[in-house]
C-alpha cells in the first residue's frame, strides 16, 4: 500500500512541476510562492481546527496531533530547510527549461544516500554505488545538454540554485525520516498530519515577511505579479502529493528510501508536459539524460531491497 500511495504521489509531483513552471511564466516570484503556500495553508486550516475544537476527525487519516514548543521546534525547522528549498527551486525554475530542472531534482535520492552515509553511519552497497556513479554521469551530460542552449553549468547561479534545492530537498527527506520515526529507534515520532499541516502554515508567515519587507517596497521596479489560476492548481497537487508521502511513510514497513526514489520519478511527468506543452528543445539528448538518472535510480532501488 505505501508503495502505491508514494507511485500517486510521484504523479502528482510531476504534474505540481508543471504547473509552477506554468505559473511562474513572466510572473513575479516572491508572491507567487506566498500564495502557494497560503492556499496550502487554508486547505489544512479547517483540519487543525476541527481537530482541535472537536472529535470530528478524530480516529481519522486528515487528524491533527497537537503537541507545544517541544514538538512545533522541530516543524519549524523543517518549514525553515523546506521554504529555503523552494525559493532557491522557484527562481531556478522560472529561468531554466523544465527538461533541465527535472533531471537536477531527480538526482535527490542520491544525496539522500550520501547524507544518510554522512550523517547516520550507512553504507553503500555496489549496486548503490552504481547509482550513485549514474547520477553523477547523468549531470555532467546533462550539463553538455544544457550548453546547446547557451546554458553554463559552471557558471549560471540559476542551475547553482536549482542545485541547492535539490540538495536542500534531500536534507528535507532526511530530516522526514528523523522525525516520523519511532523514538524507540532514535527519531522523534511525530504525528504525520501536524507536520504537513504545521509547516504549511509556518511557511506562509514566513513567506509573508519576505513579501513585505522584499518583494513589495520594490515591486514597481522589477517583474511584475498577474494572477494564473496554475497557482491554486500548484497548492492543490502539492499538498494532495505530500498528503500522500507522509501517509505512505506512517505506514509499516514503509522505507524513506524507496518512497524517496519514487517519488522523483515525477521527473517523467514533467519532462512529458516540458516536452508537449511548452515545447522545449534539445528533447533527445536530454531524454538519454534523462533515461541514466531513472537507470541510476533503478540500481539505487536494488541496492536497498
Amino acid at each position: 500500500m505505501w508503495l502505491i500511495l508514494a507511485f500517486m504521489s510521484a504523479a502528482l509531483l510531476g504534474c505540481y512541476d508543471s504547473l509552477k513552471k506554468q505559473a511562474l511564466k513572466s510572473n513575479a516570484v516572491i508572491p507567487v510562492l506566498f500564495l502557494n503556500t497560503l492556499f496550502s495553508s487554508l486547505i489544512f486550516l479547517p483540519m487543525i481546527v476541527l481537530s482541535e475544537t472537536g472529535h470530528t476527525l478524530d480516529d481519522t487519516i486528515l487528524h491533527v496531533g497537537s503537541g507545544g514548543w517541544d514538538v512545533h521546534k522541530y516543524v519549524v525547522l523543517k518549514a525553515v530547510i523546506v521554504l529555503s528549498s523552494w525559493v532557491l527551486g522557484y527562481f531556478g525554475m522560472k529561468h531554466l527549461p523544465l527538461t533541465i530542472v527535472g533531471p537536477i531534482n531527480a538526482t535527490r535520492p542520491v544525496w539522500v544516500l550520501v547524507g544518510a552515509l554522512l550523517v547516520f553511519g550507512e553504507r553503500l552497497n555496489g549496486w548503490q554505488w552504481v547509482g550513485v556513479a549514474l547520477a553523477v554521469a547523468s549531470f555532467l551530460m546533462l550539463s553538455r545538454s544544457g550548453k546547446k542552449e547557451g546554458i553554463d553549468f559552471r557558471h549560471d547561479h540559476w542551475i547553482y540554485m536549482v542545485v541547492g534545492a535539490a540538495l536542500l530537498g534531500a536534507v528535507s527527506g532526511l530530516y522526514d525520516k528523523y522525525l516520523m520515526a519511532p523514538v524507540s529507534e532514535g527519531g522523534v515520532g511525530l504525528d504525520r498530519m501536524l507536520v504537513q499541516s504545521w509547516y504549511n502554515l509556518y511557511q506562509c508567515g514566513m513567506m509573508l515577511l519576505m513579501l513585505l519587507l522584499l518583494w513589495w517596497p520594490r515591486h514597481k521596479e522589477t517583474t511584475p505579479f498577474h494572477w494564473s489560476w496554475s497557482i491554486v492548481g500548484v497548492s492543490l497537487f502539492l499538498s494532495t502529493a505530500d498528503f500522500l508521502y507522509f501517509y505512505s511513510l506512517s505506514l509499516p514497513s514503509a522505507m524513506i528510501s524507496i518512497v524517496s526514489m519514487v517519488r522523483r520519478g515525477s521527473v517523467v511527468v514533467s519532462f512529458l508536459f516540458g516536452a508537449l506543452f511548452f515545447h522545449e528543445k534539445n528533447l533527445r539528448a536530454k531524454a538519454f539524460d534523462l533515461a541514466l538518472v531513472l537507470l541510476g535510480m533503478l540500481c539505487l532501488y536494488i541496492g536497498s531491497k
